[in-house]
């Protein structure tokens, strides 16, 4: 089975490096510093167009995925922003304040979405029972579950993915993300992982007047189609 490499990107450069390295899916963000925000219209609009399938990210600021009634009519708003731009999918998120996926939240933010391709992002790796997560989430129809298996890396939840995918049993997806590079990839191969998810950057130091004013970070990173293309290799 073909393994389809999903490249997280956040400006439309990134696009571009994603698209020319090989990536199969885009998920399509702003602020990769932040974790992932969601992508403005004009965005969605532009990588519509790029040939590959496109998921947004739906996560309208920084911080836990709490979220009020305000905050959930925004997050409606967005999901139909993205299908109006004819993207493939959203990817969505909602937690209790204890971390237990939040599933009023979700099932009316997955509605919203209707017949969309869904992913259950990393609020999954929040949760304090990711094997109720999950079938939760076979349950909502979401298609997969992007995890780090709980830890800051996925290599360093790696031993929680091997058990998720053996418990998902092909029902859902389980894709790792959060740090995986062509040196790691064969790892989560040989577990069953039959998507993965990065992004494929390298360091971009700024510098200049829009760090000095506090409009960039000094220490930023980039998609870079090398690294896409190193990864794609390791997947082949």
């Amino acid at each position: 089975m073909d393994v389809i490499l999903e490249v997280c990107v956040d400006t439309s450069a990134g696009l571009d490096e994603a698209v020319a390295g090989g990536a199969d899916r885009i998920e399509l963000c702003a602020a990769l510093a932040l974790g992932g925000l969601t992508p403005s219209a004009g965005f969605m609009a532009e990588a519509a167009r790029c040939g590959l399938p496109v998921m947004a990210m739906i996560r309208l600021r920084a911080g836990d995925f709490v979220f009020s009634e305000v905050e959930l009519v925004q997050m409606e708003k967005d999901i139909a922003a993205a299908r109006t731009a004819g993207l493939a999918g959203v990817v969505l998120g909602a937690s209790l304040p204890d971390g237990r996926l939040d599933l009023p939240a979700l099932r009316r933010l997955r509605a919203a979405a209707g017949e969309m391709d869904c992913t259950l992002h990393r609020t999954f790796d929040l949760v304090p029972d990711q094997a109720e997560a999950l079938e939760q989430a076979l349950h909502l129809r979401f298609s997969r579950i992007l995890t780090s298996g709980g830890e800051r890396t996925a290599e360093a939840g790696a031993e929680r993915i091997a058990a998720l995918l053996a418990q998902a049993k092909g029902r859902i997806s389980i894709m790792p993300g959060s740090g995986i590079t062509a040196a790691n990839a064969p790892r989560f191969l040989a577990m069953g992982a039959t998507e993965l998810h990065a992004s494929c950057s390298v360091p971009a130091p700024a510098t200049g007047r829009a760090v000095d004013l506090g409009f960039a970070p000094a220490a930023g990173k980039r998609t870079d189609a090398a690294a896409v293309k190193a990864l794609r290799q390791a997947l082949r």
